[in-house]
């Protein structure tokens, strides 16, 4: 397959995402007003309850066996390792850079969670289909592909509806801290500002002849720092209860990891993998023959939404992005650089260790689909998660306006030398 053949292919499913999302800023724009703020909000919930879980259910309950899951061991793996130091890198750009703390999260959630899924989908298919694809006859190379596509995707969902929903999800908090901490500001600053007029004092002698009073007779310990009498209260009352606090603490974790499980499109993701793996259940709702096939198709067309729903709400936002976001051009830099530099020089050793020691497929297409992971811009959902918790919408359009260009010629690029290498 010739270079402009491969950019040509690659360059596509890029492009697609960016006409789309041009299509949703304009819709969000107040000459269209079809996709207002209120409007995306909407839509977005949907996609997080409906859409998402359709679409990553279908395609793991009809393309993924549990022969499959068995031989296909490393993948799960290979994606851990993807957000692993995609994290650490994000952590190090957060530690630089020093961004604001509610973009922090952000920041790091783009670093590690690719789109493990919508643009394999598109991509995996497309070069089987080329003519002169080093990956053997094409109608297998499109069949055998979707499967480590679809496989790909709903792993990747379990990882970024846990990982990466927490890290949003923290942000959220912080941003909310955050604007109360600012509202306290203001507030006590209106307050100094009344208090300070001349009116206010002549207004108010026997007010605070009395205050002078109370605070002549109260007695010195209540006169003393609250600050240090917190303290104080809290060292005297922290021993007996420590055993106790440690134990609610882990109770707290393990219920935020629970809560995080819960989500609906993690909850598909095992349903479809228990759908996938167990024959008799497969069999009821996949294949021309199966009773509950309906079943299958509905949930099909529902997933089928996905794509072009969060490409239009990121599109959306992107308008609001543009006039409001704080993020800084080295912010942007470094994050392209982590996604299209860094990460994939580290996939293409550890999926070369791997195939050294035996861990692997002897299928080029699977080593393939390991190393372009490695490779992806960041995953779609996080701009549902931001939606979902209300920070840093607009930071993450501008995040995505710019990895997806650059996607553009580093998928390109990178599917060139991950084939030479294969090949």
């Amino acid at each position: 397959m010739g270079f402009w053949t491969l950019f040509e292919v690659a360059t596509m499913p890029i492009l697609q995402v960016l006409i789309i999302g041009l299509l949703g800023a304009f819709m969000a724009t107040e000459f269209c007003n079809l996709l207002p703020t209120e409007a995306r909000k909407s839509l977005n919930k949907i996609v997080f309850m409906v859409f998402t879980p359709a679409l990553i259910f279908a395609s793991l309950a009809k393309t993924v066996t549990f022969q499959d899951i068995i031989s296909w061991w490393f993948m799960p793996v290979n994606i851990g390792l993807t957000f692993l130091f995609g994290g650490i890198l994000g952590w190090i750009v957060v530690k630089i850079l020093r961004p604001k703390p509610y973009l922090e999260g952000l920041i790091i959630a783009t670093c590690a969670s690719g789109n493990l899924g919508n643009l394999l989908l598109i991509i995996v298919p497309a070069i089987c289909n080329e003519e002169g694809s080093p990956f053997g006859n094409r109608n297998v190379c499109s069949s055998v592909g979707l499967s480590y596509a679809s496989f790909s995707m709903a792993l990747g969902g379990i990882y970024i509806w846990t990982y990466s929903y927490q890290l949003i999800k923290s942000s959220s908090v912080k941003f909310k801290a955050l604007q109360t901490a600012e509202d306290i500001t203001k507030s006590k600053a209106a307050n100094q500002d009344f208090d300070a007029t001349p009116q206010t004092q002549l207004l108010k002698p026997e007010e605070n002849e009395q205050n002078a009073s109370v605070n002549l007779s109260l007695p010195k310990s209540t006169c003393a720092d609250p600050e240090s009498q917190t303290v104080t209260y809290k060292s005297t009352t922290a021993s007996p209860h420590q055993d106790k606090s440690s134990w609610k603490k882990i109770l707290e974790f393990f219920h935020n990891i629970l809560e995080e499980l819960m989500a609906p499109p993690t909850i598909a993701a095992i349903i479809g993998f228990i759908f996938g793996a167990i024959t008799w259940l497969r069999n009821l709702i996949i294949g021309d023959g199966a009773p509950l096939r309906v079943i299958q198709d509905s949930i099909k067309i529902l997933g089928d939404g996905t794509i072009p729903c969060i490409i239009l709400i990121l599109g959306g936002n992107l308008i609001q992005g543009l006039r409001s976001s704080t993020l800084r051009p080295m912010v942007i830099i470094a994050v392209v650089c982590v996604r299209y530099i860094i990460l994939p020089v580290i996939g293409i050793w550890i999926v070369k260790g791997a195939s050294t020691l035996g861990f692997l497929p002897s299928d080029p297409l699977y080593h393939f689909v390991l190393m372009i992971q490695f490779t992806v811009p960041p995953a779609m959902n996080i701009g549902t998660m931001t939606q979902l918790f209300e920070v840093a919408q607009e930071e993450c359009s501008v995040l995505y306006l710019w990895t997806y260009l650059v996607a553009a010629l580093a998928l390109t690029s990178w599917s060139t030398v991950y084939m030479w290498i294969l090949t």
